[in-house]
């Protein structure tokens, strides 16, 4: 792939220990542009220690395949199941490691956020991203996958998109004093000691 075509490229990860989706965005200007997405099937290995083996030399794969710029991660939300829970940020923590083995930044998203983001509804369905996503990036009927584990991580990916557009507002100090040893020349004091 020519990675020159593009300013930037993002993957998006839908961390999972049955199904994991992939999506890769090339972003030219400001247009997004879908260059892949697909899922790895883990469901038919039983071992879940090669299961994660195996996230980690695929989402290695896509990296050194697509090279891209930025991860953007769905994180977990809680569940009720605790085994459930810790599987799948151990399937997260492989992915993001693979990433950060190649000094590739990582921002992880809540699902909630994600769904906003795409649709303007964070109770939306998988279908309602699915359907979003066709539209804002001109997929095929087609070429729409059968696991929507696949669209769930381009819509990861698309929403940093959406976040690395907004205007990036600078930090002031947290407290007078703070703002008082970051400026000194901007604050001057009468002979008690009070701000003039």
């Amino acid at each position: 792939m020519d990675q020159s075509l593009y300013d930037k490229i993002i993957i998006g990860i839908d961390p999972g220990t049955r199904v994991m989706g992939y999506g890769i965005l090339g972003i030219k200007g400001k247009e997004p542009q879908l260059i892949a997405m697909g899922v790895l099937k883990l469901n038919l290995m039983d071992d879940h220690y090669m299961r994660l083996h195996h996230i980690y030399e695929r989402v290695s794969g896509l990296v050194k395949q697509y090279l891209p710029d930025e991860m953007a991660i769905e994180a977990p939300f809680f569940g009720k199941n605790v085994q459930s829970m810790l599987k799948l940020g151990r399937a997260q923590g492989v992915a993001m490691a693979a990433a950060l083995n190649q000094q590739i930044p990582i921002t992880e998203y809540e699902p909630r956020k994600i769904k906003i983001a795409i649709t303007g509804n964070g109770a939306a369905s998988k279908e309602q991203v699915c359907a979003m996503l066709q539209r804002t990036l001109h997929i095929a009927q087609e070429d729409l996958p059968k696991f929507l584990d696949a669209t769930d991580a381009l819509a990861a990916a698309l929403c940093h998109f959406y976040e690395s557009q907004k205007p990036q507002f600078a930090r002031g100090p947290k407290s007078w004093k703070s703002f008082i040893a970051q400026n000194p020349d901007r604050v001057s004091f009468g002979k008690k000691g009070e701000k003039k």
